[in-house]
């Protein structure tokens, strides 16, 4: 069996499968029954004041039979005091010792708060602190959350404020609802941040009722915006950490979140830099029993690729994640049908025929209904193995091509120095 441990920053964890801040990490009791189910580590529910929320606060948004392929939330950080969760947090570390408990925090944007709310929180044991820079809603309009986490300058002053006194690794969380988050990442790092963490949830609403013209959800007739994560979110999420980790000026570790729900979630955002992973809605949906299978399909995932350790996973992928003017123009595949599976369903004919570039021909062969691709007229778009219902009736192929490779870039140097 491969090992599961990991460092983060000087993290120590039995597993990369951290329970993200969120309802299923607000209490000693859910996090001691989490680390009692396998979890590796959790990120305490986010301290600070005021203790305020509102109900409703959850909405998912369901897609062709899929219940929460989506989740909304409006709720904010933790209603308890915070003298409870300080004793909480000393307790379930003092019964876990092995496993990471890192708390997250948010407070004003200023100085003599964070470093009051780091010593209080760093007293009591914690193995790390995570700096929740991507909240939306609510706190947002207080200036904390994401409202600091769109402004370079301020993740960059405030991570410095908390290093000034941090004795563990500090986290930056991020927030996604930014044009480009390699600039905040940056920001983070410059600040002496240890790691940084994405993506918080994005801003959503989840819908409208067509009965009672109510925002879902809603607080007495209103709405209001909310923070979207869920399995819709993770091709978001993943973008924005191999974004970061092929960003020589990000040099720090990541913990990846958004969307995972299964071991290769997990292991796709490791091939794409993250070091560890948390999780949050699939645990809401499902229970924390979830992480038994994640754990076991990671384990079998390393041992089939021989790899002793996740760590040697890390980053695998990030050197094949570039930029769109690097690509090789001249790449070459094709669609090509095997009409002994295929239903006949003609749902590839429909949509090449509709929204694409009309190369799949309907023929009959012994009075037989066939399909055939004209390879002359496709420019290997994959949408018909997308929609096609049937594994292996569609399989795009390679072809060789007559032209050497190319990339844009390439070419645009070439008809740059014929210019001269």
């Amino acid at each position: 069996m491969a090992d599961l441990h990991i460092n983060l920053a000087g993290i120590q964890s039995p597993n990369p499968f951290w329970l993200a801040s969120a309802p299923p990490t607000n209490s000693g009791y859910q996090v001691q029954r989490a680390f009692e189910a396998g979890w590796g580590g959790a990120v305490w529910k986010t301290l600070g004041e005021p203790i305020l929320n509102v109900s409703s606060r959850f909405a998912a948004v369901s897609y062709n039979g899929q219940r929460v392929a989506g989740f909304n939330n409006i709720e904010l950080i933790t209603d308890r005091p915070l003298e409870v969760n300080l004793q909480e947090i000393y307790d379930t570390k003092k019964k876990f010792p092995n496993h990471a408990i890192i708390a997250s925090l948010m407070v004003e944007p200023k100085q003599e708060k964070w470093h009051e709310i780091v010593k209080r929180v760093e007293n009591v044991g914690v193995d790390g602190l995570e700096l929740n820079f991507g909240c939306p809603h609510g706190m947002a309009e207080r200036g904390m959350g994401s409202a600091s986490g769109q402004v370079p300058e301020l993740v960059e002053k405030q991570t410095y404020w908390v290093k000034e006194v941090a004795r563990t690794p500090v986290i930056v969380k991020l927030t996604p609802n930014i044009t480009d988050i390699t600039v905040t990442a940056e920001a983070a790092t410059r600040g002496g941040a240890d790691a940084v963490s994405m993506i918080n949830t994005i801003n959503s609403l989840a819908g409208v009722d067509l009965e009672s013209w109510n925002t879902v959800p809603h607080v007495a007739g209103k709405g209001a915006h909310g923070g979207y994560c869920g399995p819709a979110v993770k091709p978001i999420a993943l973008n924005m950490v191999a974004e970061c980790a092929r960003n020589p000026l990000v040099n720090v570790p990541i913990s990846g979140i958004g969307g995972i729900s299964s071991w290769q979630d997990a292991a796709e955002f490791i091939l794409m830099g993250a070091t560890g992973v948390q999780v949050c809605t699939a645990a809401m949906h499902h229970g924390f029993s979830i992480v038994e299978d994640m754990i076991d399909g990671l384990n079998n995932y390393l041992d089939d690729k021989g790899l002793a350790s996740v760590m040697d996973l890390v980053g695998r992928s990030v050197p094949r994640y570039s930029n769109w003017g690097d690509l090789d123009l001249n790449y070459k595949i094709v669609a090509e049908i095997n009409n002994d599976i295929c239903i006949n369903c003609n749902k590839c004919h429909i949509a090449c025929e509709d929204t694409s570039h009309q190369c799949i021909d309907l023929y009959t062969e012994n009075g037989r209904p066939m399909l055939k691709v004209r390879e002359e007229d496709c420019v290997g778009c994959n949408l018909c193995s997308i929609v096609c219902p049937v594994d292996g009736a569609i399989t795009m192929v390679e072809r060789p091509s007559t032209i050497p490779a190319m990339t844009w870039n390439e070419r645009q140097a070439l008809l740059s120095s014929l210019a001269k």
